[in-house]
């Protein structure tokens, strides 16, 4: 949310920085995220002063130029080369002198030098309107009020404003704080416990009064229950145009793109009051009348966004006497909204049920200022005052009168809420006792009223407007956040209990991969586990039936749970890449979530993503790129760090990959990894190779509690290596000669090792050599030459036999 530092101060005269407030906001539970700068004109116009142009002849160079001398307080007129049809001599006019930046509408930048045009000397610039960023008009240059003292700044002239904008990040609970009177509430309390007691100052409505009665609109709240609220007043005799400088600044320094005069009298209440407003052109309502009511599911509606909708039954609709006309608290409809040919408008401002717009709201993937207020729950007590203070600046912006009585629908008002406040429980709960004359005036500060005062605690009425404030602990809540957390001591003691867990808990084994990932450069990353339902397209293995949905989702890309976590993961690398960071390596610990049968489980995983370059550019090493070898040696030595080294390498049938293998113990699959397809990393955006690998960490850790760890002592003797050059068929895999060799020699062949691969020149078509070699160790005694070539001779004859290899 973004509140004006200028605008709040029309609420509280304070003569602090914005870092300061910034400071006090925070310290109140309004965190301030960041400030901006706002200038109502880019730059403030600084460099462009006013001029007085002393000569001005035709360019001896050129048919369409002239040739000016321009007086701009300094010991010599500049001279200034202009196309501009409209100089003359004498006029008052603004200069841009060598040095100006100045920009154009899309924010781009361009800086005043000096130069030449068609020979003559240019040392400046005569500016036209759009060219200072003031307007749009380029049809010559600005002709200034020839008052003005030669050499007086352009800033001073157009009144430039500058501004601070906060950008706070409001807890869904702050309601009451959602709009720049919320907040000047709320820093009035903050300055009240720094005993600078400031007045609140609020537009007042005195000046509201009906001229005639010469357009009624009746109003049939139909729902009462979804609108407990509904007020509305007719303004005849309006002339809609664009709004004056003054709102459009207000409103463009909070983000928001100014419209006309009425839809901007609106939002401004909107954003000044927390109350949202609704115009719609009294021409174009049915009837004269205005009916509140849901209507049959199904029925057709296009918004103001030109998007026909089909409402559910449940959707509140603002209605006329034939047609729906907006649907409540949300968004307008296409039909009956404020146009430039408008002249009379029935202006509305209502209270609805929380509850439905935000179901309303989600079910049509709509969020608007209206509905970001109305369902965290606006103040019902402050509709028809906002109405008021919106029709009075409507009448200021844009002329006509008050042509019907103030409508106000409200059957049943909605109560404060009673609360009782024990001291022996602030007390507690805070860890401190705060002065009971302190905590009174903290909650008068808050317009909480304190009904009576017993020596146990307080007998309170809470404002309407904090729906978030109802219990005793949200009171003493109240009471911390204003004392200022920072003001209660901490202790100096820290107790702790001694953990007695078994060394297998999840979390140490998770920190031990984790440390070690880590220590081989990956970098940890941690997904949402909510994501778009869209992904289930990817891949032929995840099916919508085992989808667990959201009943209340945030968003449509965030409807369901999870069913893999390549697809969040992959989110993380193009979100990556496209900020030029190409070399990755990532690894996260999460869940996986399926509903089976109506059945609904999850499972733990560890997934790691490899993409681009192993290590960061340096000018004394090679860059290698991450490959599919490089991942399995990652996994592989995961593995054995947590004694799993013995296991079978299967192709997998993993629709996601182009390429890859799974890891198998026995039956227990422990983990998948591979080369991302082309089509899966296309949906990203991602150009490049994408390495993912994906354990099964519910097995993995089931079987390293069964895992014990066995002792050996090292051997006394050496061992032995011998290397074999083997010619072999193409289609003969190393894993081949791995297994013939350990089922040849169980007990002196300790290790096999394939060291080089050749294929090309010299070898026969259809053939490769592989080099390997084979470490031989008796841990008992020397082995001698002996033992030594039985062995190997005995491997020889087994490769040539069963795998037709020769010796090179």
């Amino acid at each position: 949310m973004k509140i004006s530092y200028n605008w709040l101060k029309q609420f509280i005269k304070i003569d602090w920085s914005p870092e300061q407030i910034a400071e006090l906001l925070t310290d109140l539970g309004l965190e301030v995220e960041g400030i901006e700068s706002y200038q109502s004109v880019k730059g403030g116009l600084d460099g462009v002063v006013v001029g007085k142009v002393l000569t001005c002849i035709k360019h001896p160079n050129a048919d369409k130029l002239k040739l000016t001398r321009v007086d701009i307080g300094t010991e010599e007129p500049l001279q200034i080369v202009c196309g501009a049809p409209n100089v003359v001599k004498g006029q008052k006019v603004p200069v841009a002198t060598i040095g100006t930046t100045l920009y154009t509408d899309e924010g781009e930048s361009w800086t005043i030098k000096k130069g030449k045009i068609r020979g003559e000397a240019s040392h400046g610039m005569i500016c036209a309107e759009d060219e200072l960023g003031l307007g749009k008009s380029h049809d010559g240059i600005m002709v200034l009020d020839e008052k003005l003292k030669v050499g007086t700044p352009a800033s001073d002239v157009f009144q430039i404003e500058n501004d601070a904008v906060f950008e706070i990040g409001l807890t869904p609970n702050r309601a009451d704080a959602m709009s720049h009177y919320g907040v000047a509430r709320d820093l009035k309390s903050g300055l009240v416990q720094k005993e600078l007691n400031l007045e609140l100052i609020t537009p007042s409505p005195s000046a509201f009064h009906i001229h005639n009665r010469t357009l009624k609109i009746d109003i049939d709240v139909k729902n009462k229950e979804l609108a407990p609220r509904y007020c509305g007043v007719t303004i005849s005799g309006i002339k809609v145009e664009d709004s004056p400088s003054w709102l459009q600044h207000r409103l463009k320094a909070i983000g928001l793109n100014p419209i006309n005069n009425i839809v901007d009298a609106t939002n401004y209440v909107l954003h000044e009051l927390g109350q949202p407003l609704h115009a719609f052109d009294a021409v174009k309502i049915s009837g004269n009348k205005i009916e509140v009511k849901t209507l049959k599911s199904g029925t057709k509606f296009t918004t103001l966004d030109g998007v026909e909708r089909e409402l559910h039954e449940e959707d509140l609709m603002i209605c006329d006497a034939k047609k729906p006309m907006c649907i409540a608290g949300v968004f307008g409809g296409i039909e009956s909204g404020v146009t430039e040919n408008t002249t009379s408008i029935f202006l509305e401002s209502a209270y609805f049920d929380p509850v439905s717009i935000r179901k309303t709201a989600k079910r049509h993937g709509l969020n608007t200022d209206a509905s970001f207020r109305f369902e965290r729950g606006i103040d019902p007590n402050i509709t028809e005052y906002a109405l008021k203070r919106a029709a009075l600046l409507i009448q200021e912006l844009a002329g006509g009168e008050i042509t019907s009585d103030l409508m106000d629908i409200y059957p049943t008002k909605i109560k404060d809420f009673e609360v009782r406040l024990s001291f022996d429980s602030a007390k507690n709960l805070i860890g401190e006792e705060i002065p009971k004359e302190i905590i009174k005036r903290i909650l008068t500060s808050l317009d909480i009223k304190v009904n009576n005062v017993t020596e146990a605690g307080l007998g309170l009425t809470v404002p309407s407007y904090r729906n978030d404030v109802q219990r005793e602990a949200d009171v003493i809540e109240e009471i911390l956040r204003v004392y200022g957390y920072n003001n209660i001591n901490t202790s100096r003691k820290l107790n702790a209990s001694i953990s007695n867990t078994s060394k297998f808990e999840d979390y140490k084994i998770q920190n031990i991969v984790s440390n070690q990932l880590a220590y081989q450069g990956f970098f940890e990353i941690l997904s949402n586990s909510l994501t778009t339902p869209n992904y289930i397209a990817l891949s032929e293995q995840l099916k919508e039936e085992h989808n667990i949905t959201m009943l209340n989702p945030l968003s449509n890309d965030l409807s369901v749970l999870r069913q893999s976590l390549l697809f969040s993961g992959l989110e993380a690398v193009s979100h990556n890449i496209n900020r030029k960071r190409n070399d990755l390596k990532l690894f996260e610990f999460g869940k996986s979530y399926h509903n089976f049968n109506e059945k609904r489980e999850e499972f733990k995983h560890l997934t790691i993503l490899v993409t681009g370059n192993r290590d960061y550019e340096q000018w004394h090493t090679k860059n290698e790129k991450s490959d599919f070898f490089y991942l399995k040696g990652i996994l592989t030595s995961v593995l054995e760090r947590l004694g799993i080294s013995r296991f079978n390498e299967i192709p997998v049938t993993n629709d996601v990959f182009s390429e890859g293998l799974a890891f198998k113990l026995g039956k227990t699959n422990l983990l998948e990894f591979g080369l991302v397809s082309k089509s899966v990393r296309k949906y990203f955006g991602i150009a490049q190779d994408v390495l993912y690998a994906d354990f099964n960490w519910d097995n993995i850790l089931e079987i390293v509690k069964r895992h014990k760890i066995v002792f050996k002592a090292i051997p006394k003797y050496p061992e032995v290596r011998r290397d074999f050059a083997l010619l072999l068929d193409d289609n003969v895999n190393f894993e081949s000669i791995y297994k013939i060799a350990k089922q040849s020699e169980k007990q002196l062949l300790k290790s096999i090792n394939l060291f080089d691969v050749y294929k090309g020149k010299n070898l026969p078509k259809g053939k490769k050599s592989y080099a390997v070699s084979f470490t031989l160790q008796d841990e008992n005694k020397t082995l001698t030459d002996k033992q030594i070539d039985k062995i190997m001779n005995k491997l020889q004859n087994n490769f040539e036999k069963q795998l037709n290899a020769e010796l090179r």
